[in-house]
């Protein structure tokens, strides 16, 4: 490929290649999907750890936030293990009404929603379902790890039925020095310490460590929402909590835009 076209691609995705984890954007999606694949069975555990207990908590608020409710049904890409999509069920009244993509399917397979909710293998950059079948769509801690912010986008407008609601949680780098240093103290330091103590793989501990190493290398927060702008969103906006914990809001336009 081309310098002038792997640095196109590079500019569109959420951020450039992590030196020592994979050089080429080629190479993002086979890491991605692998590390998933086998730190899966720790990951609930290991998460629960790095969220201090809170995690399933203020992921339903945040959903309820963006406009969640009763009835709804609800496409949640990059679902993993399916922790977001635990709480999506809460609020929408039946697993029936919640569909899981993710393209790791050691995830899936680890999922307690795997034999209650449809759970697919797929891409946030490829999604296999028509044009508006959702009523809202969610995205928990993903978004570092797709290839292409505004093919990604794109395709969470085509697949939202006029009207529907869009919510991203990610985990934003502190604005001050000394926030970004004690997290990346806690992230990156002290849970793969952790993690290599309880966890049942190695590979546990490098997840985290990435975890962080793709945090502090994201595009900042008015990137994400001026690329769901022009992909055609509006309502856009970003809740933070804490300083660190982002939630992006958009709505696809009720006049059947796509």
């Amino acid at each position: 490929m081309p310098d002038s076209e792997q640095s196109n691609r590079s500019i569109k995705a959420p951020h450039q290649p992590i030196a020592g984890y994979y050089t080429t954007e080629e190479e993002r999606a086979s890491f991605i999907r692998d590390m998933f694949d086998t730190t899966s069975v720790d990951y609930d555990r290991i998460e629960h750890l790095l969220a201090l207990g809170t995690g399933q908590w203020y992921r339903g608020q945040a959903l309820k936030r963006a406009g969640l409710q009763s009835g709804m049904e609800i496409l949640d890409v990059g679902c993993g293990t399916g922790l977001l999509a635990a709480q999506a069920i809460e609020i929408i009244g039946s697993s029936e009404l919640l569909t899981g993509l993710d393209p790791s399917l050691g995830m899936l397979q680890a999922s307690t929603l795997l034999r209650k909710a449809t759970l697919i293998g797929g891409r946030a950059e490829h999604i296999p379902f028509p044009d508006n079948s959702f009523d809202f769509l969610s995205m928990g801690y993903a978004l570092r790890h797709v290839s292409n912010l505004e093919q990604v986008f794109g395709e969470y407008l085509r697949v939202l039925k006029p009207g529907g609601k869009l919510c991203i949680l990610e985990i934003t780098r502190p604005e001050t020095r000394l926030g970004s240093v004690l997290l990346k103290t806690y992230m990156r330091t002290l849970v793969p310490l952790l993690a290599r103590a309880i966890s049942t793989t190695g590979e546990t501990s490098k997840l985290w460590r990435y975890y962080w190493d793709s945090i502090e290398a994201c595009v900042p927060p008015r990137r994400i929402l001026q690329t769901l702008e022009n992909v055609g969103f509006s309502g856009v906006k970003q809740h933070r909590e804490l300083r660190i914990f982002s939630e992006y809001q958009a709505v696809k336009q009720q006049s059947g835009f796509r």
